[in-house]
């Protein structure tokens, strides 16, 4: 597994965004948390936001849609310029539609669970998607604590994963930093959100290598 670090720019300050992008050159990815104020009591940016920001790094967009109707929003999101997509399991109503026509327009396609959501119901759905986002805190907010409750969920994941030949990349989304990442990793995860211990680090670069070897730590 290839350990990749994306930084979420939640935590980042949003009147600066092109800046503080460009504050992780070694970033693998920028994290677009997009909330709506329905799936989750929240709002935070859209597709204007992003559009921008697209034009404003080379850094690939991890787009992570926590809203109520992805169905319709999120090819919107891939032509906007997002190289990968995710959307919730939880509120899709026609996911493999939806994942195929992300797919379609050039982005990586992702399903996204809840902490409480069953990671078995979806096995047949794993051929659809290029990544799969267990949430490790409830969503809809950054700087919560890390749940220990979803690590066994991630080691299903995995294994889940490897039965369908392994491609599919393992991402983890909250509560991620140096206490708990290598926990994640250990488990199975190969793709890192991190907020909080990115944007909130007074030096961002050092805080993504310190992550990225300490997951590197883990598996070796």
């Amino acid at each position: 597994m290839a350990v990749q670090i994306s930084p979420s720019i939640l935590a980042a300050d949003f009147a600066r965004l092109a800046d503080e992008a460009a504050a992780v050159p070694n970033a693998d990815w920028l994290h677009v948390d997009v909330m709506d104020y329905h799936f989750v009591p929240n709002l935070t940016l859209g597709l204007p936001v992003v559009e921008a920001l697209h034009k404003a790094t080379d850094t690939p967009l991890d787009c992570h849609l926590m809203i109520a109707d992805p169905d319709r929003w999120a090819p919107q999101y891939a032509e906007a310029g997002a190289g990968s997509v995710t959307i919730h399991a939880e509120a899709a109503k026609a996911p493999i539609r939806t994942l195929r026509e992300i797919r379609s327009l050039g982005a990586r396609a992702g399903l996204a669970l809840n902490p409480a959501t069953a990671v078995d119901p979806y096995e047949d759905l794993l051929g659809e998607v290029d990544m799969l986002l267990l949430m490790t805190v409830e969503p809809g907010f950054g700087g919560q604590k890390f749940l220990d409750v979803v690590l066994p969920k991630v080691r299903r994941a995995r294994e889940l994963i490897g039965r369908h030949g392994g491609r599919v990349w393992l991402q983890v989304d909250g509560g991620v930093d140096a206490g708990t990442i290598e926990r994640c990793a250990e488990a199975g995860a190969d793709v890192f959100v991190a907020g909080s211990a990115v944007y909130g680090a007074s030096d961002p670069v050092a805080a993504i290598d310190e992550l990225r070897a300490a997951a590197n730590r883990a598996v070796s």
